[in-house]
């Protein structure tokens, strides 16, 4: 489970682009959400819409791995989400905020976390307007809750600073690759390996004796 976050602007959604055009073996973690479609987003590829109440009603019921409520909006990955993937054997890559990657952290300790930053304040304040989506006031509360955001950024187990999309790709595959081959999820490849010398281990044993 990969748990990527960002400050609205650093280019996330680019980057996570980029990354399921190059691994289409991965999953991507469809969240719920109660905010409008904006632009050209689908249901069910972007995001599950749903009204305020089927979302309380849902949370309530436990059906949610994380939620938070983000400029009045409630977001939350449902556990169908983790349970497919895991049927399927696939790893999960899930765009989250910073307070439902904490939630997701406490309870699933082995997911692996990745904040992506921006080069400067500067920048990300020219991509936000270059976004030409929000108003003024909105780029400037945009810019308050992403000082808070980045603060948080040691929560985290890898932080990639995007200052060029395809740099920020191959620092992010790097991490995709090294967290495959740790100890713990190795176990199914190495196993019959191990097997493999089996006779030549109790051979071993048998002459030292």
């Amino acid at each position: 489970m990969l748990v990527i976050s960002a400050a609205s602007g650093a280019g996330k959604s680019s980057l996570l682009g980029r990354l399921f055009a190059a691994h289409p073996e991965l999953m991507f973690s469809v969240s719920y959400t109660t905010r409008e479609r904006r632009g050209q987003e689908r249901e069910g590829e972007h995001y599950h819409y749903v009204s305020r109440e089927e979302f309380e009603a849902r949370l309530a019921a436990g059906e949610f791995l994380e939620h938070a409520q983000v400029f009045g909006h409630y977001y939350g990955t449902h556990v169908s989400a983790l349970e497919e993937a895991r049927l399927q054997g696939r790893d999960l890559v899930l765009d989250i905020d910073v307070q439902g990657a904490r939630q997701l952290k406490g309870k699933l300790p082995e997911g692996v976390t990745v904040f992506i930053l921006p080069p400067s304040r500067a920048e990300l304040e020219r991509r936000l307007r270059a976004r030409a989506e929000d108003s003024e006031e909105a780029i400037q509360r945009r810019l308050r809750e992403a000082a808070g955001e980045i603060a948080r950024w040691r929560e985290y187990d890898y932080a990639v600073v995007n200052r060029e999309v395809d740099d920020a790709l191959l620092t992010l595959e790097a991490i995709l690759r090294a967290e495959r081959c740790r100890r713990g999820r190795m176990e199914e490849q190495v196993r019959p390996i191990l097997e493999s010398f089996e006779a030549d281990r109790e051979s071993a044993g048998t002459e030292t004796e």
